[in-house]
């Protein structure tokens, strides 16, 4: 079977027992038809010697991000531009560590940090070094950024102990390579226009209304449509977050800019993802200057803002339109009466006012309608959510144009 043949694979090698796993790995690429070339730290080199690799892979293995030879014609940015897909396995703490904060002090950090190609780690480490609050956040830290992470697996470790930390065995890895080339594009060609985080009303200078919307399920959400290929463009409310790598960024405030910005981009889109939580009003009247407090009760008027999702779903030449649907009760019921009111494609619905997801949480869980149709994204981690999401309306999406 030549499921990846030509696929250009970067393999890097950190330190760590695990890496005798990799052996098998390269052996198992190579048999599906793709092209590995390993990288190994220091540190792996003191567990399997490069000549192993070499005479799997076929290529010279690359140690040293000083090579003189190598950098001449700078190296490690052409390791860098010619893969498909940089893999690292095993992944240790120390190395993940290091990519979290943007070491480049060996050829392989360099390299990963001068990339601009999906990257994947397979972690391998004792279970209570993966257990640690350190790793942990440094591994969210990277699936933030888009890394894919890949395992670990539990079971038996070498150094004795049970529990949580293996690599992946290498068919493990291949299969998941092989349904990353099979799905990891499947928005490629496609423009992509998403709203995020909250709005902001004006009562005056220094007082608006606003949410508890974090953006960080847009964001997450742009991370995977760019990730998947698509032309993303997206229209983010006031939030600290950083702008998605390959992603247009249009900040707004409130209602009314987001509903312009949106609908002046809307009728050259493919997709519309409706991630924000627009705010419902505003004040009627905002004050130019700050309002005193001169007065027991105060009494504001509000007037009821555009619809955003309804108003691009109604468009002549709409884009396939996704709403959300944050509800604290009756989320099924409500989130599909959203859909069929305003002629949705799909609705993601979720419960908030729960302590561990929804707003303000790095984590969600979404049941997702269509016509005809349903499927339950389980809590997870927003990047992790995102990516199913994505993959969940790439198919959708291609369904309806056949």
């Amino acid at each position: 079977m030549q499921t990846l043949t030509q696929r250009r694979i970067l393999l890097g090698i950190t330190g760590g027992i695990a890496a005798y796993k990799s052996a098998d790995l390269v052996r198992r690429l190579k048999e599906w038809g793709a092209d590995v070339q390993v990288v190994m730290t220091p540190a792996a080199t003191q567990f399997v010697t490069p000549l192993t690799y070499q005479a799997l892979s076929g290529r010279v293995v690359r140690l040293d991000l000083l090579d003189a030879n190598a950098e001449a014609g700078m190296g490690h940015i052409e390791l860098a531009r010619w893969a498909e897909l940089v893999l690292i396995a095993p992944a240790s703490a120390n190395f993940i560590a290091r990519l979290a904060h943007g070491l480049a002090n060996d050829l392989l950090s360099a390299l990963c940090l001068a990339s601009d190609r999906p990257l994947a780690i397979a972690p391998a480490m004792n279970q209570q070094m993966w257990l640690n609050p350190a790793t942990q956040a440094n591994c969210q830290t990277l699936r933030q950024r888009g890394v894919w992470q890949w395992g670990p697996g539990s079971g038996e470790q070498a150094c004795g102990e049970v529990g949580e930390g293996r690599m992946l065995e290498p068919l493990q890895l291949r299969e998941l390579i092989v349904d990353f080339f099979t799905q990891a594009c499947p928005l490629a060609g496609l423009r992509v226009l998403i709203s995020a985080g909250p709005t902001r009303e004006a009562i005056d200078p220094v007082r608006f209304i606003s949410n508890r919307s974090s953006g960080q399920m847009g964001f997450a959400i742009a991370t995977a449509a760019a990730a998947a290929g698509a032309q993303v463009c997206m229209v983010s409310g006031p939030v600290p977050l950083a702008t998605p790598a390959g992603v247009e960024r249009i900040d707004v405030e409130s209602a009314l800019q987001m509903y312009e910005a949106v609908l002046q981009r809307a009728a050259h889109t493919d997709i519309f993802i409706a991630t924000a939580a627009v705010a419902d009003y505003r004040a009627a009247t905002a004050s130019p200057q700050k309002i005193k407090k001169t007065q027991e009760t105060f009494t504001l008027a509000l007037e009821r803002n555009p619809d955003i999702l309804a108003t691009v779903a109604a468009l002549e030449n709409r884009p396939f339109t996704v709403g959300f649907a944050a509800e604290t009760e009756r989320v099924l019921e409500y989130a599909d009466d959203k859909r069929r009111r305003k002629n949705l494609d799909m609705i993601a619905a979720n419960q908030v006012g729960a302590p561990d997801r929804g707003f303000e949480s790095s984590n969600n869980a979404l049941h997702v309608l269509w016509e005809g149709g349903e499927q339950a994204l389980p809590l997870a981690d927003k990047i992790t959510l995102g990516r199913q999401l994505v993959a969940l309306i790439a198919q959708r999406y291609r369904a309806r144009q056949y």
